[in-house]
């Protein structure tokens, strides 16, 4: 009786392990200072349109959502004022810190962000920066400013679960 062989081809097995990493996410940066401000009521992702040297600089996090916001001019949506640090081992040409980087939503997107920030009291503020597969996206929010006492507010709210949390372990 002949033995049978079974094969295994690792070829599989190394296919499926690298899809599922490149399947994940991993945040760059969040702008805790925009859900301390706002409240976000829906949020979008855009691919945002970028120089090499800036995405080797958000790979090692070097970047800052100080009063960054998002403008709609058009049919082209910009994120204004994100700053992202030059590349250390750059070459002569960096571009400038502090550029308008274009984002990159399709029409029907820019139409409905459009008619929210119209609304009274409603803006868009970039909430998250990430890489998804190779690629770095901006989650821009439509946020609506909080009072003073909403902001209280939450704060007591987080003290209350952080000190729940402490005393249950």
């Amino acid at each position: 009786m002949p033995a049978i062989l079974y094969i295994v081809k690792p070829q599989h097995l190394l296919y499926n392990s690298i899809m599922s990493a490149k399947n994940e996410s991993s945040v760059i940066a969040t702008n805790k200072k925009a859900y301390h401000d706002y409240f976000i009521e829906e949020t979008y992702e855009a691919g945002i349109v970028l120089e090499g040297s800036e995405v080797k600089s958000l790979r090692a996090h070097n970047v800052s959502f100080v009063d960054s916001y998002v403008r709609i001019e058009g049919y082209n949506v910009y994120v204004v004022n994100l700053h992202i640090s030059p590349y250390e081992k750059g070459s002569f040409y960096n571009p400038p810190a502090k550029r308008e980087r274009r984002l990159l939503l399709t029409k029907r997107e820019i139409n409905k962000l459009r008619a929210m920030v119209e609304r009274k009291g409603n803006t868009l503020v970039p909430t998250k920066l990430y890489f998804k597969q190779s690629l770095v996206k901006v989650e821009v929010g439509v946020a609506k400013g909080k009072h003073t006492y909403d902001k209280r507010e939450d704060l007591r709210k987080k003290s209350i679960e952080e000190n729940n949390r402490r005393y249950e372990d």
